[in-house]
């Protein structure tokens, strides 16, 4: 079997993998690898593999759970110039989060063709790949939670009192209706002109979404594949030499 790890800013992410297929899988904080890991990252397994964009520290800490269970090495992989027919758009590849390099691997070699992939995570990323696998660029936004955290702790006159969970485009009535709504309203914006874009007259584009906030982007544009594991797919492309 073989164990696979995405580490993220708030939560890891990881499955087990009986030759293609997804025998297990689990989600946890990323603050509590510290103080417990699922029993079942202590199975016998023939190769582990992480993408991690959760810092050093991170790192060291699954390196160091991991090995006390496994002698085998533990994969990381990083974001290079070129792999698995994509060529990197960054003059240093490696200060582009693999996260995004890995769903884009994962994408352009599930369809290639040119794609669009969007990670709705504590950041938004969109990316354009063309139908060569050349990346033409992406956009990184803040995500839905961090909107609505900058704009609470760097406004003092807007107090929320109390928890909005529906998708709601109205406009709001009392401060807390008009925060969440207000974010929806941008949100929605962001789709929209996502939408306009991979559907252009010379080149259309696949287009990929993941992340925590994937389904709810996934579902408000019309032709969007919603993968969860997209960066964990694009693990075995990355790790692929």
């Amino acid at each position: 079997m073989i164990l696979e790890i995405d580490a993220g800013n708030t939560f890891v992410k990881w499955r087990l993998l009986d030759n293609l297929d997804v025998v297990k899988r689990g989600r946890f904080l990323t603050e509590q690898l510290s103080r417990s890991i699922p029993v079942e990252w202590q199975e016998a397994v023939a190769e582990i593999r992480v993408a991690s964009v959760a810092g050093k520290d991170i790192n060291l800490q699954i390196e160091a759970v991991l090995s006390g269970y496994h002698s085998i090495e533990i994969r990381f992989a990083q974001t290079t110039g070129f792999c698995a027919s994509v060529k990197n758009s960054y003059a240093q590849p490696e200060r582009m989060g693999v996260d995004r390099w890995l769903a884009m691997l994962a994408a352009y070699n599930k369809v290639k063709r040119a794609c669009c992939v969007v990670d709705c995570g504590s950041a938004i990323t969109i990316d354009f790949i063309d139908a060569f696998g050349k990346h033409q660029g992406g956009y990184i936004l803040p995500g839905l939670r961090l909107m609505k955290q900058d704009l609470l702790s760097n406004t003092a006159e807007i107090q929320v009192d109390r928890s909005i969970s529906a998708f709601d485009l109205v406009p709001g009535r009392d401060t807390s209706a008009a925060v969440d709504h207000g974010i929806n309203y941008l949100f929605l914006s962001l789709v929209e002109k996502v939408a306009r874009d991979i559907n252009k007259p010379m080149e259309s584009y696949q287009l990929f979404v993941t992340g925590g906030d994937g389904q709810l982007f996934a579902s408000l544009v019309e032709g969007g594949e919603y993968s969860s594991d997209l960066v964990l797919d694009g693990l075995a492309w990355g790790l692929s030499t």
